[in-house]
């Protein structure tokens, strides 16, 4: 979770007064206020009162506009993932680069490390702060036709990207592959309707975003975790 440092941040609700403003916290959940992201957060903002914090939880289908809503003032926090939360801190996103964190022990210990008093101001960046670290799970690559099983058998095939990850689209080209800019708000929709072969997204990606489609009889998903999503 990102907050303005401004604001208290979610270790130091316990000194809030019972008179603290409301907080607003976007929440990211492809699925909406009946995702299981929400129903956490919702956890969170009950647990919360009991520190005295008041939080307001709005629910956003459309990662891109919970991160400008957080910039611009609409919201006091997000819950957003960490690649697109490595605009307010490239240091703590870094940890979603690909071949970064690639199994759940490594991720674990990672943030354990970040939530180490010596590692607060790597927390910091201008007027946002890191309140939180977790993981859905790794990512694997979704592929329409499961001979696709080699990089050298990738080359000539569509790849989902995400632009605003400059690291993606190069990859892709270094294995012969075209890069074609998805988001998460449409990544599911062209790998169904084959508009790219392949997409990278975690396994609770499959239900909501209907990946069982784009799969068909001939798809399958390469069993090697690219990165763990934060």
């Amino acid at each position: 979770m990102i907050i303005k440092k401004s604001l208290i941040g979610l270790a130091l609700f316990g000194c809030a007064i019972s008179t603290q403003a409301k907080q607003t916290v976007c929440v990211f959940d492809p699925v909406g206020k009946s995702g299981d992201a929400f129903a956490l957060a919702k956890d969170y903002a009950l647990e919360a009162k009991k520190w005295g914090a008041d939080i307001d939880l709005r629910a956003y289908v459309d990662e891109r506009v919970a991160a400008e809503d957080l910039k611009v003032g609409q919201c006091d926090g997000a819950i957003i993932s960490g690649l697109r939360g490595r605009q307010f801190n490239k240091y703590v996103g870094s940890l979603d680069a690909i071949g970064a964190l690639t199994d759940l022990k490594t991720a674990i210990l990672a943030y354990q490390l970040l939530s180490k008093p010596q590692a607060a101001k790597s927390m910091l960046n201008g007027p946002y702060e890191i309140a939180g670290l977790g993981t859905i799970g790794p990512a694997y690559l979704f592929v329409a036709d499961r001979s696709i099983n080699t990089l050298a058998k990738a080359a000539g095939k569509k790849v989902g990207v995400f632009a605003y990850d400059e690291a993606q689209p190069k990859l892709v080209a270094q294995v012969g592959a075209q890069a074609v800019s998805v988001d998460v708000t449409n990544a599911g929709a062209k790998f169904n309707n084959h508009q790219i072969d392949i997409v990278p997204a975690p396994i609770v990606a499959y239900k909501p975003f209907e990946l069982y489609k784009g799969l068909g009889d001939k798809g399958g998903i390469v069993k090697f975790p690219l990165t763990q999503i934060s």
